[in-house]
């Protein structure tokens, strides 16, 4: 079992995995809100943190993955009023919990352990901001609760920011009532307009979004787990709000290691549902497919933004293109004993701050190596090491090739769209996908793929 050193955002350095009883690890990361479908940003911590658990088990760790879903917000509120017709919100959750779900699906990589709702779990949420209040760290105002930040002397340890340069981001919403302009809300009592609310010692109402994650994460995990994830938008005000509610309340750290992805760009600008830059996960799967997804995300090391662009998806299908290649060269079997030193090279760098961008690299030294030997090299450490990037059906498909009839209707699609006839384009496009493959176009022209 190796070392695994992670990036600790409060830290800022690496620090190694300290498993509960030497094996047992529980990762929570942050899930979506369901006010609509999710995009291809969104999917990026899915991808991150089911890979590490994959990455920690192969390791010989007992991982339990969390990925909660966020149905109750202001944002569920807003979308199902403004949906046409208006919809209750509870109904607007549902249904888009039900598509998150069928969508991240769609990437491959099984569900969490547990993927609890906000709306399942309001009764640890009124105890833990019961406890806040008892131990003077939250006050009760018409019905809303907030959290004294200022009585949390390590209040903006995990975002390194000082305490009056800091906005919550919660407008002018319970300001009057507020004793402080930071505290931020616990519990906000119901307004004239919203479907949903519960009772509370305080006045009926609903949770704010932050009390709901220290809830799920401890309902689940207990207190002071291994890691907790999420996209690097969620360091503040998010994950210390967390960090703050559960250390005032219980006397103890949610979390020891706070692990935060980049985020995807679409030109300079993060992709974000506000800003209206997406690309949705369900369009860029239905373009793509899977595997080449798996490979653009796991080609960066996830601390880093990237750009989201064809470009870059090309580049990714075409390494995805070069590993069915080298699959078709390789037999069953045991690999050469002296490339081992390439798969080990490979799992050494996922430890280190599980750098997948790195571990690529060793992957495909590997390739190169089995190229040059020729025919009848064993694919056991390609394998191992596909398994573990969730692309070991790379190896399935390597004996599929195109036949003369599926390269002729390539041509005449691309006849056809010289001639901008795309209503024929496309009806050869469906055709080749009925014959089990998919048309990617690139700057190299159509590249056929089989259907995953």
């Amino acid at each position: 079992m190796r070392p695994v050193r992670l990036h600790d955002t409060a830290t800022g350095a690496l620090r190694e995995l300290r498993p509960r009883d030497g094996r047992r690890v529980g990762i929570y990361a942050c899930g979506p809100t369901v006010y609509g479908r999710i995009h291809v940003g969104n999917a990026r911590p899915f991808v991150t943190f089911a890979l590490l658990a994959r990455f920690l088990r192969r390791e010989g760790h007992e991982v339990t993955l969390v990925a909660n879903v966020t149905d109750v917000n202001d944002k569920i509120y807003d979308a199902a009023a403004r949906a046409d017709p208006p919809m209750p919100s509870a109904d607007l959750a549902r249904e888009m919990t039900a598509a998150y779900v069928a969508d991240t699906d769609g990437l491959g990589l099984g569900r969490p352990d547990h993927e609890p709702l906000a709306s399942e779990t309001i009764e640890r949420i009124v105890e833990l901001t019961g406890e806040l209040i008892e131990r003077g760290h939250a006050y009760a105002v018409q019905g809303d609760v907030f959290f004294r930040v200022r009585s949390d002397a390590r209040y903006g340890w995990l975002s390194h920011r000082e305490l009056d340069a800091m906005d919550q981001g919660e407008g002018l919403e319970g300001t009057q009532r507020k004793e402080h302009p930071l505290d931020f809300a616990l519990w906000k009592a119901h307004k004239e307009g919203e479907d949903t609310a519960w009772d509370a010692p305080w006045g009926r109402g609903r949770p704010g979004w932050h009390i709901e994650c220290s809830a799920m994460a401890e309902e689940l995990l207990g207190l002071e787990f291994e890691i907790h994830g999420g996209g690097s938008d969620l360091v503040f005000p998010h994950h210390e709000n967390e960090a703050a509610q559960t250390r005032c309340a219980r006397g103890r750290e949610l979390a020891d290691i706070w692990m935060h992805n980049g985020m995807l760009q679409l030109g300079r600008d993060k992709m974000a549902k506000s800003i209206g830059n997406v690309a949705p996960l369900h369009g860029v799967l239905e373009r793509w497919g899977r595997d080449t997804l798996i490979m653009f995300f796991v080609g960066a090391h996830y601390r880093q933004p990237v750009e989201f662009d064809d470009r870059a998806l090309e580049e990714a299908a075409a390494r995805v293109e070069r590993v069915r290649d080298a699959g078709r060269r390789l037999v069953d079997g045991d690999s050469p004993a002296d490339m081992a030193g390439h798969r080990d090279a490979f799992l050494d760098a996922l430890a280190e701050d599980f750098n997948t961008a790195a571990a690529l690299g060793h992957l495909f030294e590997w390739v190169r190596e089995a190229n040059r030997r020729g025919e009848g090299v064993g694919r056991s450490h390609l394998a191992q090491m596909l398994d573990v990037l969730a692309l070991e059906r790379l190896l399935d498909a390597a004996v599929r090739e195109p036949g003369p009839e599926d390269h002729a209707l390539v041509e005449r699609r691309q006849a056809a769209r010289g001639a901008r006839d795309f209503a024929a384009a496309d009806a050869l496009r469906d055709e080749l996908r009925t014959r089990g493959w998919e048309v990617r176009d690139g700057a190299q022209g159509a590249m056929l793929v089989p259907v995953e």
